[in-house]
This record gives C-alpha cells, sequence and structure tokens, in this order.
C-alpha cells in the first residue's frame, strides 16, 4: 500500500522545481489579469500543488511560483486563516494589505466553473479573534469567525478512521444492518447517512445541544441518540440485537455465497445455525456457498494488513508474469487506510495492453495459481463494458469491468507480521480476494469506485446528479447539460470536474 502523505506544521526545505510543471502563465495564457494567485503548499504537498497550478493555469488563471507583492489571493487546503498568518510570519513575507486567504474550495469551484466565482463565507479562511497581532500590519484580517456549516453529502466531508461518536454510530450500524435484513430501505438509509455524518465529526457528541445544526439526523435518529446519553444504551439496539430473525441473518449472510434470499428461505425453513444448515441433505448449495462452508473460519476471520499486503505481493508477481508493464493498485477499505478488512481488493490496468490481452490476462492469473495449488475458489464474470454507454443513474450500480472473486490460499510464511492468524497445525488461510481489469482510459473511474466507502460512493453520485446535473458511475463521468463525456486521468481531476475538494482516500471512511 502506499504511503500516506504526513502533514507538516512548519515551513518546508525547498526542493529541486520540475521547471516544466512549475512555469509560471505566459501573458497569452492569462484570460482574468485582476487575479494573481499563490498557491500555499504547507498541508498540501508538492506533487499536489504542481498538479493545481498546471490545471488552474490550464483554465487561464495566473498563478504564481513564488509569493510576492502582486499577488491577490492566497489560496491554501486543510488550513486556517491563522495558519497562513503564522505561515507568512515564519518566512518573513511582506505582502499587500489587499490580500485574500480563501480555502482551495473556491478555486475548485472557479475551475469547474471556467471562470472566478464570487468568493463567499465558506470560502474565507478564518483568523482566530485570539490571533496575536503580525508584524506585517497589512495582514491584519478581518473576516467573520463563523462555524464551518456541515455537508449533508458524504463526499463534502473529510470522514478518518478516528470515530468519535463510537457509542452512537455502532448503535446506528447495527439498525441499518437490520433495516437490510428486513429489505427496508428507506431506514436503512436514514440509519446510514446519520452514522456516516456522526463519524465525521471532530468532537464526541456529549447532549442533544451537540447535535443542533448537524443535517440527516431526523426526530427517530436523535430519539436514539438521547436515549443512549441518558441510559447509555438504546432500547431498540437491544431489542434488535436479541431478535432471533436478526441473529440468523446476521450468521448465514457471514457466509461466502449466501444473500438475503438464502437466508430468508433457510430461516422459514426453521433453521439457527449453520451446523443444522450444512446437515440437512434436502438443501443443494452453489459452488460459491460450497467454498463458503469448506473455508468458513478462515473467512469469518478478519484480514489484517500484513495479510493484505503479502497477497498484494502475490498479485503483482502473478500479473506481471504475463504483463510487466501493469499497475496493481490495492483498492478498498486497506486504501482507506484500514488495518483489517474482510476481503482484498485489486484495480488492474496498463497503459500497453491490447483487448485480446485484456480479457486473457486474469484466466492466465488464475491458470497459474491453479497449477501452484493456490487457488481454492474462483469465479470469472466477463466484461460487458461499452465505452458511449451513459453512466448509471443507481446509486449502488455495480460496474461492467472484468473481474473475478477469488479465494486464494496464502502461506504464512509469506506474512512478514506475527499478526497472521495461524492455527495450529495448519500452515496457510484462505482468503478472499477480488481482481478487476479496467481499460487504461477508465482507470481514474475505477479507482475512485472501488476504493470506497459504500457512503461516500453513494453520495458522491447524488451529488453528481442533484448538485451538478452530471451522472458518474465507475466508468464515465457525463454532463447532461453540455451532452459530453468529461475526462479524467487522476481522481483529482473527477472531484474538480465535480467542483469539490479533493478528499484523500484515508478521508472516505463515511
Amino acid at each position: 500500500m502506499d504511503p500516506l502523505p504526513t502533514a507538516h506544521s512548519g515551513p518546508r526545505k525547498k526542493r529541486p522545481r520540475q521547471m516544466g510543471a512549475l512555469m509560471s502563465s505566459t501573458p497569452q495564457d492569462v484570460k482574468f489579469r485582476d487575479l494573481v494567485l499563490f498557491i500555499l503548499e504547507k498541508k498540501m504537498g508538492t506533487s499536489r500543488r504542481a498538479f493545481l497550478m498546471e490545471l488552474a493555469r490550464s483554465k487561464g488563471f495566473r498563478v504564481e511560483n513564488e509569493l510576492s507583492d502582486s499577488v491577490t489571493h492566497i489560496v491554501a487546503e486543510n488550513n486556517s486563516g491563522s495558519d497562513v498568518l503564522e505561515w507568512l510570519q515564519v518566512q518573513n513575507i511582506k505582502a499587500s494589505s489587499q490580500l485574500e486567504f480563501l480555502d482551495i474550495s473556491w478555486l475548485v469551484e472557479c475551475m469547474g466553473a471556467g471562470k472566478p466565482v464570487q468568493t463567499t463565507g465558506k470560502h474565507q479562511l478564518v483568523v482566530r479573534r485570539d490571533h496575536p497581532p503580525s508584524s506585517n500590519p497589512g495582514l491584519q484580517n478581518t473576516l467573520p469567525q463563523t462555524a464551518q456549516k456541515i455537508s449533508q453529502y458524504a463526499c463534502e466531508r473529510r470522514t478518518t478512521l478516528n470515530n468519535w461518536n463510537h457509542v452512537f454510530t455502532d448503535a446506528l450500524d447495527i439498525l441499518a444492518e437490520n433495516s437490510e435484513f428486513r429489505e427496508n430501505e428507506s431506514c436503512c438509509l436514514a440509519f446510514m447517512r446519520a452514522s456516516s455524518v456522526l463519524k465525521s465529526l471532530p468532537f464526541t457528541v456529549s447532549s442533544m445541544k451537540d447535535t443542533e445544526g448537524i443535517p440527516c439526523l431526523g426526530d427517530k435518529v436523535k430519539c436514539i441518540i438521547e436515549e443512549i446519553i441518558e441510559d447509555g444504551e438504546s432500547s431498540e439496539v437491544k431489542a434488535v440485537l436479541n431478535d432471533e430473525r436478526y441473529q440468523s441473518f446476521k450468521l448465514f449472510t457471514s457466509v461466502f455465497g449466501v444473500g438475503l434470499k438464502t437466508s430468508e428461505k433457510w430461516f422459514q425453513m426453521g433453521f439457527r445455525t449453520l451446523s443444522k444448515v450444512r446437515s440437512d441433505k434436502s438443501l443443494k448449495f452453489t459452488r460459491m456457498q460450497k467454498a463458503g462452508f469448506l473455508y468458513y473460519e478462515d473467512l469469518v476471520s478478519s484480514v489484517t494488513k500484513a495479510e493484505a499486503e503479502a497477497v498484494s505481493m502475490l498479485v503483482k508477481e502473478a500479473v506481471r508474469t504475463f504483463l510487466p508493464s501493469a499497475l496493481v493498485t490495492l483498492t478498498g477499505g486497506f486504501r482507506r487506510g484500514k488495518k483489517i478488512g474482510h476481503d482484498v481488493d485489486f484495480l488492474i490496468t496498463s497503459p500497453e495492453v491490447t483487448e485480446e490481452k485484456e480479457q486473457q490476462l486474469l484466466h492466465q492469473v488464475t491458470n497459474l495459481w491453479e497449477k501452484k495449488g493456490l487457488l481454492l475458489y474462483c469465479d470469472h464474470v466477463e466484461s460487458t463494458f461499452e465505452k458511449l454507454k451513459l453512466p448509471s443513474r443507481k446509486v449502488d450500480a455495480l460496474d461492467h469491468f472484468q473481474k473475478c472473486f477469488l479465494i486464494l490460499k496464502l502461506d504464512h510464511q509469506r506474512v512478514n507480521s506475527d499478526q497472521s492468524s495461524q492455527q495450529e497445525g495448519k500452515t496457510w488461510k484462505a482468503i478472499r480476494v477480488d481482481l478487476v481489469m479496467c481499460p487504461y482510459e477508465r482507470r481514474a473511474f475505477a479507482l475512485l469506485g472501488w476504493t470506497g466507502s459504500r457512503q461516500f460512493e453513494r453520495d458522491l453520485r447524488r451529488y453528481a446528479t442533484h448538485e451538478r446535473k452530471m451522472m458518474l458511475d465507475n466508468h464515465a463521468l457525463y454532463d447532461k447539460a453540455k451532452r459530453i463525456f468529461l475526462k479524467a486521468e487522476s481522481e483529482e481531476e473527477i472531484f474538480a470536474h465535480l467542483g469539490l475538494d479533493y478528499i484523500e482516500p484515508w478521508e472516505r471512511n463515511a
């Protein structure tokens, strides 16, 4: 897994600059001469800053490499106005009294509109009232102190793994799961959205007053939160956990290949344990379910990060045997920074692969593993992808790329960690693995979709439809107003097309 970039609070050392990437705009390229922008690298990083500078210049904005007297707007990410002031003071930089401090969201909106947009309170970076006076009198910014509005969309919130409200979100996740088992879609969605917004809060809700102004918290959800605050638990959650139907569905769906319809059937037949299900001679199991029962103990246990990295090496070795130029990316929860998961997902693509080679690759890889005795189960799903097909209107729509759902045998010796769950006398563990093969030009959309989380992706597609009049899925982004497909070579470009701040993978745990 790629290492996560770290935030820097102090000034960064100057690095060698790539002149091609950081050249100032030439006069004929500049459309908006009244604006002179400087993008702050602090908490952003060199590569992202270079990308944004080039993107802004391509839209006709003048962007300076260094801060000078001509700069009118400083654009920053994950910084307050006070942070920008402190940076300027440390650098001992003189600046114009007309200088504006703006959040990166303003620039993203400008690039989406193709022209400067009006600055509003949500764009302006706030300087704390208790901030010490600046050595530069011209920087005495008097921006209003306004609370950040929490968006109803998960794609406009940064949600890390630091959940300050586990006591509430755990309860809501149980109620959402129970609603899903009962196929009550509206209730399931309401609980999921409420849980998602609570996971994004940078503080713990300790009283009902703390919930004021927070979206997605309906009356029922607020009653549950209030009961937990007052009594330490929810009576509704307690009833669900003791419900025989919920317990049975939770157990049955833990088997690989068993969904709601099969769970309903088994429950109606009177089954309550897996041992009774397995021993009943009248039941017919699918190939997937047979594998699910055969390797149940391994599959129901969590996959560790060390195991995921070992599988990653196994996949890269096999794929590059047949396609040396292949790009193999670990996606899903592990890309979002999770330490454990239920399976390991990979996106495979290459700039050099032919359509024929693309169709053969996954079959070649799984045949190799079968010969080596590493393939415990395999289900190939052939591609039904059509280049000119519009994105799906359904927020939970599956993609049409070629993929295969696998169970691989992972030898414990391949895991460079004591964290791997070793059973006495057993030298390997069965691991669920998904491989997805996508055309190179669609890699950004596929990567975004397969990274998740589920709620983040749902809200991203919902936002595209309702706020931008666009259609997004794992294959493409379509502008309904202009009637064109919008190209993107990176996730950053997709966010920019949508007029959204870029959200890093580890901030998508919604």
